[in-house]
């Protein structure tokens, strides 16, 4: 730890803002942010750049040994709280900030895994839709998320606090292509089902428990015809009243836990 930082226009007080509100400066530097004590205490400690802490947080973790501990380990430096406030993203700062190198994967991680169970996003732009589905997607097991380039940064303040830690386990990638990875998951036997408006059958019909990719598409528009064309089976989840359509977010957990649901219990009902 250094001399406390008291002023708003410290380089690396800039640095993290850019940090926070950039996309491409968060890219080209490959990090993120991460807020609250949660999210420090989960880190992988080799992917730790930075942690900041204002003055009232300092005091408060002394409190909470295995953060104490950890803070020991990685570092720290410790702000006002005016300054604080202006690094961080939320209107109730935690006061723990935590600058974290971005994990990345290839795509044999995710496509040879044992028995995958895939959601694939096609332009997803809710951040939150996004953190969302990958903090269901850790619960209900998935081994991985693959997302169009036009999906929105996962690495967004906003989707980072949704994924409530889940971003550092669950593994994913951005492609410019899915068409090229739709058709690679039908080569290594990956089954892709499209929730879609013109699906017949309930997606409790259908057997989940061998390699299966879910595709999830854009919040307004729903997938691409080209996208949907190329998916093994369109499937459909029930509407009652005159609801044509549900958030992606909750449409993408109801698959995914239907086939954890599969998985652990061994087929249909």
């Amino acid at each position: 730890m250094t001399e406390m930082i008291t002023s708003v226009a410290n380089p690396r007080v800039k640095q993290v803002v850019q940090w926070q509100s950039k996309a491409r400066e968060r890219k080209k530097d490959g990090v993120f942010v991460a807020e609250g004590v949660k999210m420090f205490e989960e880190a992988p400690g080799g992917s730790i750049l930075e942690v900041y802490l204002s003055q009232e947080a300092e005091k408060k973790v002394q409190n909470i040994p295995a953060v104490r501990q950890k803070l020991m380990e990685t570092g720290y430096e410790t702000v006002t709280e005016e300054v604080f406030a202006r690094m961080s993203d939320t209107q109730t700062p935690q006061g723990i900030l935590t600058v974290v190198k971005q994990p990345s994967y290839e795509p044999n991680v995710l496509l040879d895994a044992p028995n995958p169970l895939l959601v694939v996003l096609e332009d997803i732009q809710d951040p939150g839709n996004l953190g969302t589905i990958l903090r269901t997607g850790e619960g209900a097991g998935i081994t991985g998320v693959i997302m169009s380039s036009r999906t929105v940064d996962l690495f967004n303040p906003k989707t980072i606090r949704a994924t409530m830690g889940s971003v550092y386990r669950v593994p994913f990638l951005y492609v410019t292509d899915l068409s090229e990875v739709i058709r690679r998951m039908h080569e290594k036997g990956i089954r892709t089902y499209a929730a879609h408006l013109k699906g017949e059958t309930y997606y409790d019909s259908f057997s989940f428990r061998e390699p299966t990719a879910f595709l999830i598409g854009n919040e307004g528009n729903g997938l691409t015809k080209e996208l949907a064309d190329q998916a093994g089976q369109y499937l459909k989840i029930p509407m009652e009243g005159k609801v044509e359509s549900l958030n992606a977010a909750i449409a993408t957990s109801l698959l995914m836990y239907e086939a954890h649901r599969q998985r652990q219990k061994g087929g249909l009902l």
